[in-house]
């Protein structure tokens, strides 16, 4: 089971400011869930309440966006996990931002989401360059290490050793325990602490 993410291409949408925390994202409300389902309905719900309509996860034309757009210190705040799993059950697969805080981007990796950055500068060009046209295509190469749309063309940065995880799909860690279920079973029968009775049952 190979979940390489080298390319990811599709519409976007621009969430415009700086140091939008977890709880923004998700309130903490909705940390009681039981599971992550339902999760997308809730995403931005204060911001979006506030705003009557307005906020671009409410507004026509980005609906069914992946790319997120955002600026600086995205998803600082608590470490929760939410965050990330509610952007992800409303359809964004990847973003774009200024930076972002260290556990909400490792929490995206271990979902399979890159987070790339970019100088500010490009991350509005491409804020405007969506609102602009909503229904432009705009594509993340982590091979290129680009993002690209239209005419316009940007490098973005994503640290070697994550980009690597990505590109060659080890970042999935439950997908390469089921992957290597034979050599898991070999090693974990060597082990003195390891019953056979959880090895049958496996």
């Amino acid at each position: 089971m190979v979940s390489e993410v080298k390319q990811i291409s599709g519409n976007a949408v621009p969430l415009i400011g700086n140091d939008i925390d977890t709880d923004r994202i998700i309130p903490a409300r909705y940390l009681k869930a039981v599971t992550f389902d339902g999760l997308g309905e809730g995403v931005f719900i204060d911001d979006r309440k506030a705003l009557n309509g307005q906020h671009p996860f409410d507004q026509s034309q980005y609906q069914g966006a992946k790319i997120l757009i955002a600026n600086r210190n995205f998803g600082c705040g608590s470490s929760r996990e939410h965050a990330p799993q509610a952007l992800a059950k409303w359809g964004i697969k990847a973003v774009i931002g200024e930076s972002f805080a260290e556990i909400f981007f490792g929490n995206c990796v271990a979902m399979g989401i890159p987070c790339v950055t970019a100088p500010s500068e490009t991350v509005k060009q491409l804020q405007e360059l969506v609102t602009a046209n909503p229904q432009a295509s705009l594509t993340i190469d982590l091979e290129k290490l680009q993002v690209k749309i239209g005419d316009f063309t940007a490098p973005v940065v994503l640290g070697e050793g994550t980009r690597s995880t990505f590109i060659s799909g080890t970042w999935d860690a439950c997908g390469q325990l089921v992957a290597n279920a034979e050599q898991v079973k070999t090693t974990a029968a060597k082990l003195p602490y390891i019953g056979w009775e959880i090895l049958a049952a496996s």
